[in-house]
């Protein structure tokens, strides 16, 4: 069987990243078969076994890590001095072994009949026949054994020759395979049985439906086979115009081996148009229709020019999702089909001809969507090392916790009392200047307290908001105003009013009538840190105007004098404003504008990539810009590097019309997308991305959610061109707001249906089949400590279960 392997490694792994692959749990023995010592020693009981780069390019390394169990490295540290001799023999690293991965190891993989996983190498500085033997756990997958084995081939012959792996055949691969030598028991005297059960069915295979087909697929190295899972094919509609047609090879992302499985050698894919702004995606074989689809947004599209690569996402009339890829023979055919797709998407979404688009802003939407590596910043050097510190930081503090349910707690303990009228949480307001989040649910808010140990203390309810003539309202939209002693709400049965509460008394005291004709859609702080001064005013947006709210006015509280209307439908959707005051504007066309101020004309003008946008948030000095749309988030960097504007923002001075600010569009994976809604039967759906922000502070991480998954970006790591910048942690509900706590970008708050939750940045993970399916990792990195899955994700304590 093909595999896919460079363009699976490098687009779904990070070629900077340390660890390339591991087996999270086994055993590691040491097995003399000729040795009067004897036959096998057990060396770490449960460890984790990984393939490592080192310093040196072409140079990796076999690491074999100890894991021990909740104190039990306390226990051997006291009883060190009466630890085996022999066991000390083997070298002072008594928690990790190390090995060079050189073909000397005769590195081998074996999956033998009794369902047992093993891996063997040579212990060179043993006696001859002495091996090192790592026998995975039974939870370990097939596809995981034949994944390392063939990177472990990929790091050998890259040794070997000195030049990178992708260059090299199946059959220049296949010298490092020593299948031909085999590998002893390691502990002979114990039954097959004993040793590992046969490995029952993936979980996958639950998921097949009705009327889908089955293939099966040859392994890596013709081990066995693997199902690979085909999606019913939907019927073609009839076409009015090709905008694309390429021929590629098709490949389908397997979930449980992690990699592109070959389809098919030659297909065809067309895009072609067919009636009232609709397109159609249709994937074709030699002597079969593989599908077809809409193209729509959802498909989440990835253009890979280094690898001459579309990806893109399926949906199968079941609801399931799965993760396709073409690869094309030239760039060019892949330009061609990027240029048909991308028309098509950007048509559907705007409803207007590309041809009637700019040349700048049809560039700019295909730049937008390729998987292209970023330009490092200034100060990206060091980021890596950085992260490393910062994280090593963070276990140490949170390594008291655990994330999980006791298996005891009875399941009244974690439903929501008096909860009758059957609301939910619905938003989330972080107070920046006293320590407290707002959390709308329904016609309440409750009110919550951040403790010094990072959690959450619920401090008080609001049982009723009523507008000043005793009317009771469910506010579908908050803002904290006035040193965080008011709430601007407003209820969406009345778009030109807004109402202010106070927060110590609890009670809406003013009712604001803004403007008779012009509603407020949107309303945003003067500036960024506006809610933690008395400042009075605040910004609007109505479909197509912007201006000021002074509540200070007599009569309605528009400022005329500040009122920007455009006659044009702009369909403003969101703004966002730096801590100068300077305002960022969204639209649901998904362009954006920025002003240095109220009542001019814009400064800059970002194109639309056709979604609407449905969040903004800015960086406090305003050089980034982040915004929302349903399926993707948008970092745009304001700062002008050439021509006579240079150094200045662009909410200050227009960029010049062939320089506009190049967005990078932050997405996840086609395969996670996949994954996620393979376990959700959701599509994704983010919440406004928002920046951690402090006074003091500089914007590192973004904080956005979709579904049950709460996800964070680095932000070093997407400006130094990583391509595993987000990680995420998964709840057994629906996350309905998210924030960080001001001043902090380790600690983030998040509002589930019923419950309030903060919890630290770090027990987020990279997302893995395992964390997307909600089992927690087998390890944390403070301490090789395990976790089983539990019924919940959360630690009782860590969540505030209120019922308000």
């Amino acid at each position: 069987m093909f595999m896919l392997r460079n363009v699976s490694k490098y687009i779904f792994g990070d070629s900077s990243k340390e660890t390339l692959v591991d087996v999270p749990q086994g055993q590691l023995y040491l097995v003399r078969p000729l040795s009067v010592k004897g036959y096998s020693e057990l060396i770490f009981k449960d460890c984790a076994a990984s393939i490592r780069r080192t310093g040196q390019e072409f140079q990796y390394q076999l690491v074999v890590q100890r894991a021990y169990e909740e104190g039990e490295e306390e226990l051997l540290d006291e009883e060190e001095g009466d630890l085996d001799a022999s066991v000390g023999a083997l070298g002072s690293d008594k928690d990790e072994k190390t090995f060079l991965l050189d073909e000397s190891l005769r590195f081998r993989a074996d999956v033998r009949q009794t369902g047992e996983k093993v891996f063997a190498w040579r212990d060179l500085s043993g006696d001859s026949g002495d091996l090192w033997e790592f026998v995975c756990d039974q939870s370990v997958q097939p596809s995981t054994i034949q994944q390392f084995e063939l990177v472990a081939q990929q790091c050998q012959y890259e040794r070997k020759y000195r030049r990178r792996h992708d260059t090299a055949t199946d059959e220049d691969l296949r010298q490092f395979s020593f299948e031909e030598e085999p590998i002893p028991n390691a502990s002979p005297l114990a039954s097959p049985s004993a040793l590992s059960p046969v490995i029952s069915p993936s979980p996958e295979a639950s998921f097949i439906s009705a009327g889908e087909e089955q293939a099966e697929m040859p392994s890596p190295k013709g081990k066995g086979t693997q199902t690979i899972i085909q999606p019913p094919s939907k019927g073609r509609p009839a076409t009015k115009e090709m905008l694309a047609k390429e021929t590629a090879q098709l490949h389908l992302f397997d979930f449980e081996s992690g990699t592109f499985v070959l389809q098919e050698d030659a297909i065809v894919a067309e895009v072609g148009e067919i009636g009232n702004w609709n397109y159609w995606l249709q994937i074709s074989g030699k002597d079969r229709e593989w599908f077809g689809q809409p193209i729509v947004a959802d498909i989440n599209p990835v253009f890979n020019y280094e690898y001459i690569s579309f990806i893109f996402n399926h949906y199968p009339t079941d609801g399931s999702a799965s993760s396709w890829l073409l690869r094309f023979q030239t760039q060019e055919m892949l330009e061609r089909f990027q240029e048909g797709l991308m028309q098509a998407l950007w048509e559907h979404s705007n409803q207007t001809k590309w041809i009637k688009a700019k040349d700048q802003e049809r560039e700019y939407v295909l730049e937008a969507f390729n998987d292209l590596t970023m330009e490092d910043t200034e100060d990206v050097e060091g980021t890596k090392e950085e992260e490393e510190e910062s994280d090593e930081e963070e276990v140490k503090d949170d390594g008291e916790r655990s994330e999980h349910y006791d298996t005891d707690e009875s399941e009244d303990d974690s439903d929501v009392k008096g909860n009758k009228d059957g609301a939910m949480n619905s938003q989330l307001q972080v107070g920046y200047k006293h320590d407290r989040s707002f959390v709308v649910r329904g016609s309440k808010i409750g009110v919550f307290k951040h403790t010094k140990d990072n959690h959450l203390q619920f401090s008080t309810n609001i049982n009723k908001v009523e507008t000043p003539k005793g009317k009771l309202f469910n506010p579908s939209k908050a803002m904290l105003h006035n040193e965080d002693a008011n709430l601007i709400l407003q209820n969406n049965v009345d778009p030109n009013k807004l109402y202010r509460m106070d927060l110590e008394y609890g009670k809406v005291v003013d009712e604001w009538n803004v403007h008779d004709d012009i509603p407020v859609n949107v309303f945003a702080p003067d500036s960024k840190f506006a809610q933690m001064t008395g400042e009075q005013t605040f910004l609007g947006l109505s479909g197509n105007a912007l201006y000021r709210i002074d509540p200070r006015l007599s009569g309605n509280k528009l400022v005329d004098s500040q009122l920007k209307q455009y006659v044009s439908k702009n369909d403003f959707s969101a703004a966002a404003t730096t801590e100068k005051g300077y305002i960022a504007v969204a639209s649901n066309k998904g362009d954006i504008r920025m002003f240095d101020r109220l009542g001019i004309n814009a400064k800059t003008h970002i194109p639309a990539l056709g979604d609407p946008i449905i969040g903004m948030d800015t960086s406090a000095d305003g050089r980034w810009l982040l915004a929302t749309t349903r399926t993707y988030l948008l970092l745009i960097d304001a700062l002008q590097k050439e021509g006579k504007n240079e150094g200045k923002l662009g909410f200050e001075k227009p960029f010049a019309k062939d320089s506009k600010p190049q967005p990078r569009r932050l997405g996840l994976t086609p395969a996670h997308v996949a994954q996620f809604q393979h376990e959700t039967k959701a599509p994704i759906s983010f919440t406004p991305a928002r920046f951690n922000t402090g006074l003091d502070g500089e914007e590192t991480t973004i904080i956005t959610a979709t579904g049950p998954f709460v996800i964070t970006w680095s932000l070093k790591k997407v400006l130094a061109g990583r391509r595993d910048p987000y990680s995420i942690k998964r709840y057994a509900e629906e996350i309905k707001a998210d924030n960080f706590r001001f001043g902090s970008d380790k600690n983030l708050i998040v509002a589930l249906p019923h419950d309030v939750d903060m919890i630290k940045k770090n027990a987020l993970q990279r997302p893995t089949r395992e964390s997307i399916m909600g089992t927690p990792g087998t390890r944390s990195s403070a301490g090789g400590r395990r976790s089983s899955a539990r019924k919940s994700y959360l630690n009782k304590s860590d969540i505030v279960n209120s019922p308000y």
